[in-house]
């Protein structure tokens, strides 16, 4: 039994990086494969592990302008050389599902989402770019767009990270899938005894995550705002972030972004996700969320109503997230957060939840694949 587990690049590290690692780990002597890998995106167990990179990987500057190299992705993936595997487990929030496979070979695709900007997002991520990148996006976005279509038709099996984004291989690619949610790791999980009375938001600072949204909102509210994370949005956003109270922490360590998880009031969360490994990073230090209602967060944040883990607002607006944050000091003032309940909650999405469903999953759909798997799936991933 050969198994080869594909990602679509190491890069930086993330949820979909953290997803491919607990899938490697069911497999201890899987090979991996990868589009492009800088070794500060690998995850650490991973790192000793036989990884084989396309052509992209020998391209000056490729692992800096990963998502530039769109029109290559096709090439790159086909270039890639699964044959005689007999497994093959892909990560994927792009091209990869695209590998080519011997006859028989079974793939099974945990999809973190169709690519967005070639698909819902296709005009919002178009308006956002430059002259030179708009045209060469615009001249070849269909082209891999119908070459995405045929490599989904050739996946085995679907398993996707949210009923979203289910919903979303149902309508682009006419596939059924398997939700089963990314892993959370929680032993970094810790409560500070008295929160701070900030906000926090978290993530890559790009342009779908919204967080001029919450810049504003916070400084007309004359509410702290710290912000964990960097990115191309980076720049822009400290011109606009004028007032006293918005603190920019830039890129982070683990350890020092699961602090500011536990020492917040709560999380600030406005970004449309597919599912959003933040909120509930954020709930399994028992702060609630402050969330767009849409998207993943309607999975992964529980509203107000029975056992609440924090609230939703209703548009992608400065006004509607202030209201959401005046809303949510209210019921906080009224006890209605519980940390308790709110950890319990974030619990059921844990690493060893996520290694059990995928270890059925594989051996419900192939059974001899249990020759391969560990017996034992670690809880400190």
């Amino acid at each position: 039994m050969r198994v080869a587990i594909v990602h679509h690049w190491f890069v930086t590290r993330g949820g979909g990086e953290r997803v491919a690692e607990c899938i490697a780990s069911l497999f201890p002597q899987a090979e991996i494969f990868t589009l492009m890998a800088d070794t500060p995106g690998i995850p650490d167990s991973l790192l000793t592990r036989r990884i084989h990179t396309s052509f992209l990987q020998m391209v000056p500057l490729a692992r800096n302008y990963h998502r530039h190299m769109m029109p290559f992705y096709p090439a790159a993936t086909e270039s890639l050389n699964l044959r005689g595997f007999d497994l093959v487990i892909s990560s994927d929030s792009g091209p990869v599902k695209g590998v080519r496979v011997d006859s028989g070979t079974v793939q099974i695709c945990y999809c973190h989402s169709p690519m967005r900007y070639l698909y819902d997002g296709y005009e919002s991520y178009r308006t956002r770019m430059g002259p030179v990148t708009r045209a060469l996006f615009s001249a070849t976005a269909n082209r891999v767009r119908q070459w995405d279509m045929r490599a989904a038709r050739a996946v085995t099996y679907f398993v996707a990270n949210s009923e979203y984004v289910a919903s979303r291989i149902q309508r682009l690619y006419g596939r059924q899938s398997m939700v089963i949610h990314p892993p959370i790791d929680l032993h970094r999980a810790r409560v500070a005894e008295v929160p701070g009375q900030h906000y926090l938001c978290a993530g890559r600072l790009v342009g779908y995550k919204r967080t001029e949204l919450m810049i504003e909102a916070c400084a007309r509210l004359g509410r702290t705002l710290r912000i964990a994370g960097s990115g191309p949005e980076e720049a822009r956003l400290k011109k606009i972030a004028k007032a006293s109270g918005i603190t920019f922490l830039g890129e982070m360590t683990t350890e020092a972004l699961w602090k500011e998880y536990a020492e917040c009031r709560a999380l600030l969360f406005a970004a449309d996700e597919d599912f959003g490994m933040v909120p509930l990073e954020a709930q399994a230090c028992g702060r609630p969320v402050i969330a767009y209602g849409a998207g993943g967060s309607l999975e992964t944040v529980r509203g107000l109503g029975a056992s609440p883990t924090g609230i939703y607002f209703g548009e992608q607006t400065v006004e509607s997230m202030m209201e959401g944050i005046l809303r949510f000091e209210a019921n906080e003032a009224a006890g209605v957060f519980d940390t308790a309940i709110i950890q319990a909650w974030a619990a059921e999405f844990a690493t060893p939840v996520f290694l059990r469903r995928m270890r059925e999953f594989v051996l419900a759909k192939m059974p001899e694949a249990a020759i391969a798997m560990a017996s034992i799936m670690s809880e400190s991933l």
